[in-house]
């Protein structure tokens, strides 16, 4: 998280300045997204049969390229190939570490642990990240192609490092007997969708929340600096601002949600987020921007609430092909959106990207998580 967001601010700008539309930026996302979501039910069969090891690290060696890709790029539809880089590699070792944080903790402690995590991970480092890079980018030249390249060497040789780390120090974790391992791919994903209550429903909520993933995050900064006529210091403060939130807030709301129940949470941070779109599309100046990445930050708390409350819908067997079946459907629900998003920023206006996403959330997501179960203490079916 801390090399990703190094380069956070500027991949959408960097893209766009190398010849991308809004349009063509969507695409760009698109097609990444909807490459993970292709592979990840596979990639779950997989982690659930031989374990989490091979799949976390083969995720990082994709990092790696990702970035390799990015540096050299002399065109946007070079970065088409470093965004299907980047998906894949970000799927296969966040399906890991998902499947080693869903299955590893209590769930009375499970949102607590989770908020630690990204409390950490999108807390702390990611405060630091945005401000070096910006720091970096200035050192270089500015918000330009020049100026931006230089970042994505300095994460490629740091996500080698964490390779070597991940090589040294992770075992190769396994939740399912020998005698029961999954062997034919679509009859056991059946078989996962029938091992909980209500997994139909709660794919589609989780579809909708990843949205922000393909029509938020990467046209804020857009937005910020084509709309707004935000600097590169505003947009390296703006991922500052978005990371503060969990790291202020990320624990205490964690141990709210293994307290008072999952549900009760996700109602009163979903509509949190929504406000980061409409201070960013009213902002009358840099603070207000700023702002709008504070509030964004309770995406990632509404996030890690709604993925605690994920992993308990199934047994810790299924975890791996129920993460992989999930997120084929975020992924490829959110790589739509994010083509659609381009157009929508090219042919009715930017500020109608994200107004979108709140009005789905609105009308689809939040009816549908009224019906779902509070997870804290269910039991899911074998």
């Amino acid at each position: 998280m801390f090399l990703y967001n190094i380069v956070a601010p500027y991949l959408s700008i960097y893209t766009m300045d190398l010849g991308a539309s809004a349009t063509q930026l969507g695409i760009v996302n698109s097609v990444g997204m909807a490459a993970a979501g292709v592979i990840a039910p596979f990639i779950g069969w997989i982690i659930d049969r031989r374990g989490v090891r091979l799949v976390y690290l083969l995720g990082i060696v994709l990092l790696a390229v990702s970035y390799l890709t990015y540096a050299i790029a002399g065109s946007w539809s070079i970065v088409v190939w470093a965004m299907v880089a980047y998906w894949l590699g970000r799927g296969m070792s966040g399906q890991g570490c998902s499947t080693i944080c869903g299955n590893s903790i209590r769930s009375e402690d499970r949102a607590t642990a989770m908020s630690l995590c990204e409390t950490l991970a999108a807390g702390a480092l990611g405060m630091l990240a945005p401000l070096l890079g910006a720091a970096l980018v200035v050192r270089f030249g500015g918000v330009s192609v020049a100026g931006i390249r230089p970042l994505f060497y300095l994460s490629l040789f740091g996500t080698v490092g964490t390779f070597v780390m991940i090589y040294a120090f992770l075992p190769n974790c396994r939740w399912t007997q020998t005698t029961s391992r999954p062997r034919h791919l679509l009859r056991d994903l059946s078989t996962v969708l029938r091992s909980g209550e209500k997994l139909g429903r709660w794919i589609v909520i989780q579809a909708i929340g990843f949205l922000p993933m393909g029509m938020v995050i990467p046209f804020a900064q857009p937005f910020a600096h084509d709309v707004k006529s935000a600097d590169e210091l505003i947009l390296g403060m703006m991922v500052t601002a978005f990371a503060l939130t969990p790291l202020v807030l990320g624990i205490p709301v964690g141990r709210i949600a293994d307290r008072i129940g999952r549900k009760r949470v996700l109602y009163f941070t979903i509509p949190l987020s929504w406000t980061a779109s409409i201070a960013l599309i009213l902002a009358p100046n840099s603070g207000v921007l700023v702002l709008s990445g504070v509030l964004l930050g309770f995406f990632t708390i509404s996030s890690v609430t709604a993925g605690a409350m994920g992993y308990e819908l199934v047994p810790k067997e299924h975890m791996g092909r129920w993460l992989g079946i999930s997120r084929m459907f975020q992924m490829l629900v959110a790589a739509a959106a994010a083509s659609l998003a381009g157009l929508i920023w090219d042919h009715l206006g930017p500020a109608y990207v994200f107004l979108t996403v709140i009005g789905l959330d609105l009308c689809i997501r939040m009816p549908l998580l009224v019906t779902m179960p509070e997870t804290l203490h269910l039991k899911p079916r074998d």
